[in-house]
């Protein structure tokens, strides 16, 4: 038997295993292959050398190979792109407009000659804006409105001067 007192023996493990070699070189070594001794440096900072390698699974290389990428547009495929995301930005920003600025409509149709179409954009944009108004949609541009008001009647010391007016009011 052994003795468990001896420094040198390790004594008895309830599992003993063996430990295979590893083909990594420990952290902070170079590993030499054919000759060539390779510096902690030039290994990946982020990488560690006992991660095992990532394998690609077989749906995705099959992929790669079945569904190629489309090659680069040309010159007219990258204008028709840009004429379609500009025609989408003006017809979003103009639903905005019409949702949340309503009141626009009827105060152009006012400014303008008056005449059978003046007539009919403002009858329509008096019934869009009415609509408007009972969805709420006109609650942040009147509020917005209302705090351009008490800016306009400050001075520059904070006060507030009720009487004085520098336009006439935009409604």
């Amino acid at each position: 038997m052994t003795d468990p007192s001896d420094p040198g023996d390790p004594g008895l493990r309830p599992f003993p295993m063996a430990t295979p070699n590893s083909p990594f070189p420990p952290l902070g070594q170079g590993m030499s292959l054919a000759g060539h001794v390779e510096t902690p440096t030039d290994w990946n900072p982020q990488a560690d050398a006992h991660d095992p390698g990532i394998r690609e699974h077989a749906l995705v290389t099959l992929g790669r190979f079945a569904f190629p990428p489309a090659p680069a547009p040309d010159d007219e495929g990258m204008a028709a792109r840009d004429r379609r995301w500009t025609t989408r930005a003006i017809v979003f920003a103009t639903v905005l407009m019409l949702v949340f600025n309503a009141v626009s409509i009827q105060n152009w149709s006012r400014q303008q000659p008056p005449g059978w179409v003046t007539s009919t954009v403002q009858q329509l944009g008096d019934v869009w804006a009415a609509q408007v108004m009972q969805l709420g949609a006109d609650r942040p541009r009147q509020a917005f409105r209302d705090v351009w008001s008490s800016f306009q009647h400050t001075d520059f010391q904070g006060r507030d001067q009720p009487g004085r007016r520098l336009a006439e009011p935009y409604r």
